[in-house]
């Protein structure tokens, strides 16, 4: 068992060993690295915002330059476009790379409309918010529904209240107003809809239509934090084959693949981490919400009904827990053995 004396709440000045090592906790808090799963014909949703929620289209010939900008990565880079929207602040893709090289594709469309941009407009430094995010998409099962999503952002935002009213998405090539792209492919999404000639972009307006006023699936606005859209099964299977050795490792700058990891029970993180410090110490408990969060896919809400506490309670053990680890060394090294305790 480890001992720790009930320390006080204010910390002397620290070596400068125990700063860096403040530094690197603090840091593997706020950059959080996507992951990047790239292989041959996976599909994406990708999406970016502009640097601080700026704009990142002022006019009609901005937008035209970023599709266009999309139709060249496709020429070199083989990429397929299944479904595009382009907002005044960021942009939706659905992606499919039949090479295998997502991070190529996206480096050229990015570097490239920034490019133009700082020129256009007389600016400089970065256009869009780090790096894109991506999630990596179960076609057969997720692709209509992931169109649909696309396709309402400008309902949703309230810019139109009909998406065949906002010309800049690929919604009017899969109703037939807007004359084909050979760059952009319908045929995989309304495949989905309806076998059955001239009865297919109808079907997918009234789809689409459908979901106007309703809330997007849960299982889309979550896949986000995993990087994964897709059956269980998929899920499974990429975790086999693409993350087999990284989800055997603890890395706190990766909560993805904390969210893919099978969930550790909230009822052992306790008893480990009363097992370490003891059922007395101050910290005990703090310590077990803090890495029931960071090392668990659980919401705020299940972990503060497990502990007794609020969602605002939970909120504030943990930064109080974070701040803490971050200054103390023996209570890092320890939490370092738990997360490793836990990962086994």
């Amino acid at each position: 068992m480890i001992v720790l004396t009930n320390p006080p709440m204010r910390f002397p000045s620290l070596p400068r060993r125990h700063l860096l090592q403040r530094a690197e906790v603090s840091r593997s808090v706020i950059l959080a690295r996507p992951i990047r799963i790239e292989y041959p014909g996976a599909f994406y949703h990708v999406f970016s915002r502009g640097n601080q929620k700026q704009l990142i289209f002022f006019s009609d010939e901005d937008r035209c330059h970023f599709i266009n900008c999309l139709r060249k990565a496709c020429q070199k880079f083989g990429v397929v476009v299944h479904a595009y929207c382009l907002m005044p602040n960021h942009f939706h893709l659905l992606l499919e790379t039949p090479l295998g090289n997502l991070s190529r594709v996206m480096h050229f469309l990015i570097a490239n409309y920034t490019s133009y941009f700082n020129r256009k407009h007389d600016r400089h430094g970065h256009l869009f918010q780090g790096r894109f995010r991506s999630v990596l998409v179960d076609a057969a099962v997720y692709a209509k529904e992931l169109s649909r999503y696309i396709h309402l952002n400008p309902v949703r935002s309230g810019i139109v209240e009909r998406p065949e009213r906002f010309a800049w998405s690929s919604y009017g090539y899969y109703c037939g107003t807007a004359d084909p792209e050979q760059w952009l492919e319908t045929s995989v999404v309304l495949g989905l809809i309806s076998r059955k000639p001239g009865v297919t972009m109808r079907a997918y307006a009234e789809f689409v239509e459908d979901g106007i006023g309703k809330d997007p699936a849960a299982l889309i606005r979550g896949s986000v934090k995993k990087g994964l859209l897709g059956s269980e099964e998929f899920t499974e299977k990429i975790k086999g084959s693409y993350l087999g050795e990284a989800l055997d490792k603890t890395d706190r700058d990766r909560p993805q693949l904390r969210r893919l990891r099978t969930r550790p029970d909230l009822n052992r993180i306790r008893d480990i981490c009363e097992k370490t410090f003891g059922p007395a110490n101050r910290w005990t408990i703090p310590l077990s919400i803090f890495l029931s969060h960071s090392c668990t896919p659980s919401k705020l809400n299940e972990i503060g009904e497990f502990f007794s506490l609020s969602v605002s309670g939970v909120s504030s053990a943990c930064s109080r827990a974070r701040e803490t680890i971050a200054k103390n060394e023996v209570l890092s090294r320890a939490v370092r053995e738990i997360e490793r305790e836990i990962g086994e």
